[in-house]
């Protein structure tokens, strides 16, 4: 069986960004991200602060899933957040047009391309910003196996979170098949 599919988000999961402002989380670096279509150079706009811990990279490889980032970073995580993680180039879900597009039955604008992307195959999805509408659209639009799981973005990926992944993929293994999510 082909590893599950992890869809990684960053801020969040990976940029614990609603931790008090004035105290970078234990363990977390600070990356300095510039903002502004002009390759970053923008004088405008202050950059964009991001806290990241470099443990997170080597617990995600750990990890019996295919990584893939699933975050309005896109391509750009490649650039800024795989190397002070440790992570190689992973690929990521384009989002397209659906990018910050409110649909009206409130289910989150990631949701649908996810489903997509994954095409069946099991899959976990890390993300501070789910709501059960979208586990509900999940259920009925996803026939493999799925876990949504939230991050608290005050404290971003925690030991305990590392586990839940790794039981939810030790789970596809076992003849009970993973727990419900």
């Amino acid at each position: 069986m082909n590893r599950p599919l992890l869809f990684l988000d960053v801020d969040g999961p990976l940029n614990p960004y609603a931790a008090q402002p004035e105290r970078r989380p234990v363990g977390y670096v600070t990356l300095r991200v510039p903002l502004g279509n002009d390759g970053g150079l923008s004088t405008r706009r202050r950059p964009l602060r991001v806290w990241l811990n470099p443990g997170h990279g080597p617990a995600l490889l750990r990890l019996d899933y295919e990584l893939c980032w699933a975050t309005t970073w896109m391509a750009e995580a490649n650039r800024w957040i795989a190397p002070t993680l440790g992570l190689p180039e992973l690929p990521f879900v384009d989002f397209g047009d659906a990018l910050f597009r409110e649909r009206p039955d409130g289910v989150h604008w990631k949701t649908g391309p996810l489903v997509d992307y994954a095409a069946g195959r099991p899959f976990a999805w890390v993300d501070d910003e789910q709501s059960d509408l979208d586990h509900a659209f999940v259920a009925t639009h996803h026939e493999g196996p799925v876990l949504l799981h939230h991050v608290n973005p005050r404290l971003g990926l925690r030991e305990t979170d590392f586990r839940t992944l790794t039981d939810f993929a030790l789970g596809l293994n076992s003849p009970e098949g993973p727990e419900p999510s």
